[in-house]
């Protein structure tokens, strides 16, 4: 490729990402803090609708069965009806839940809520994975992926401060400072549906906003990539997606890093909490690990597509969860243990980039949609489990630190996982870089 040629890709490229890539941010920074604000709630709503450690787990965990149960379908109807349609249906149910959850009474309605606020956001994660796919050719995949998934330790990092103070309106109109955290935070949500019919198109060849030269050089990288394997290196059937080796083997991965973020999301501001800080200081030291993992997530992003390598970045990141998760749980309450959560954070969001990148050298067509919502899926059963036994120990051992060594062996069956079984073919790998694929090509 010429340098005229780069330039002009790299181009159409940042004119694609500037369109697509700020708003799709802004609307997972919402639910990301839609889903986690339940933390933050915890502080004082715990002991108001009298939840135990226990049962607070089980509830937060539980958002993540309601997810699972409706995520594939979400995803197939998102191919169906168009991702403008559907991601706004998504953020419109999602946010009315996210604002009900201030109706919670007890242990049975805040676990029913929660179950059905996971109903009402399925689908929106796998979907814009798979609405990436349509717009950015696989070379460029895992750098995308990771300024997406900047959104999690971003909003994590925003929304800890914004909650705790949230609190602090407790009382106000006779209502309590974590039903407002809850009706303030939802809103969005419902705000956003009617920016994502606006804004958001459903396939490249409908972007008025690209010339024609532009449409057609994308739908053309676009067709290579899927092109560049034979049908039978590239899964093309629903039925057999879910059923592959190497898809369920993702979807296990994706299950363990989804316990350790999930779990350390959830009671992070009550570990902090237990150190004596008040509510607001909690906010803005819980902001510190997330900060280390926005770096984290851009760094392992870049340098997985430099060096055209996805499966040992994977590895690497689950290495650094698991040691920061072992040495925070050692340290206990410390100053040094808010070091190794950073630590721990930066191989937790890391890993995003790369995993994310590895479906699509297995995957293509409807297999695409239904494959990414199942691993998507399983995964999120982890927000399940990694919650419920960080709980669980709670109770048993009065101490986090038990759970935060069940979060690290969740980054440990990962990291096995990877380095045993993901193995990217080697015709998909050079596919990302054809350019260098015809140069050998030249060379023989």
């Amino acid at each position: 490729m010429d340098t005229m040629q780069q330039l002009s890709e790299k181009t159409v490229i940042r004119k694609i990402f500037w369109r697509v890539i700020p708003l799709l941010m802004v609307l997972y920074v919402i639910s990301f803090i839609d889903r986690i604000n339940v933390g933050f709630a915890a502080l004082t709503m715990n002991k108001d609708i009298g939840l135990t450690p226990y049962l607070f787990g089980l509830g937060s965990g539980i958002f993540f069965v309601g997810y699972f149960i409706f995520e594939i379908p979400s995803n197939v109807m998102m191919v169906r009806v168009g991702a403008r349609r559907w991601i706004a249906r998504i953020l419109l149910t999602w946010g009315v839940f996210a604002c009900a959850m201030a109706l919670a009474t007890g242990p049975t309605s805040f676990i029913a809520l929660r179950f059905l606020l996971g109903l009402a956001e399925a689908g929106f994660f796998p979907g814009v994975i798979l609405y990436l796919t349509y717009w950015f050719p696989v070379r460029y995949r895992a750098r995308i992926v990771s300024a997406f998934m900047l959104s999690i330790p971003v909003s994590i990092a925003v929304g800890a401060p914004l909650s705790t103070l949230i609190l602090q309106m407790n009382g106000m109109l006779g209502i309590k400072g974590w039903q407002w955290l809850f009706i303030i935070e939802g809103l969005p949500a419902i705000i956003g549906a009617f920016f994502a019919l606006r804004l958001l198109t459903d396939r490249p060849e409908r972007a008025t906003w690209l010339t024609e030269s532009e449409r057609e050089w994308l739908s053309k990288e676009l067709a290579a990539d899927d092109a560049s394997a034979s049908s039978d290196s590239k899964i093309g059937g629903l039925g057999k997606a879910l059923l592959n080796p190497t898809v369920l083997m993702l979807a296990f991965i994706y299950f363990c890093a989804t316990g350790a973020n999930l779990g350390l999301s959830f009671f992070l501001p009550q570990i902090i909490k237990q150190q004596g800080y008040s509510n607001v200081t909690v906010g803005l030291i819980t902001s510190i690990p997330y900060i280390a993992g926005c770096i984290g997530m851009l760094i392992v992003g870049n340098l997985s597509d430099r060096f055209n390598e996805r499966r040992w970045f994977l590895a690497a990141t689950m290495v650094l969860a698991a040691g920061g998760l072992i040495a925070a749980g050692a340290l206990g309450a410390s100053v040094w243990s808010i070091v190794a959560l950073s630590v721990a954070a930066i191989g937790i969001f890391g890993c995003k980039g790369p995993f994310w990148s590895l479906p699509s050298f297995y995957l293509r067509g409807q297999a695409a949609a239904g494959g990414i919502a199942f691993i998507n899926a399983i995964g999120n059963l982890g927000g399940f489990a990694g919650p419920y036994l960080v709980g669980l120990f709670k109770r048993s051992s009065n101490s986090y630190a038990d759970g935060l060594c069940a979060l690290a062996a969740f980054c440990v069956a990962a990291l096995v996982v990877t380095a045993l079984f993901i193995r990217p073919r080697q015709a998909q790998q050079a596919a990302m870089f054809p350019h260098l694929a015809a140069g050998n090509d030249d060379a023989k």
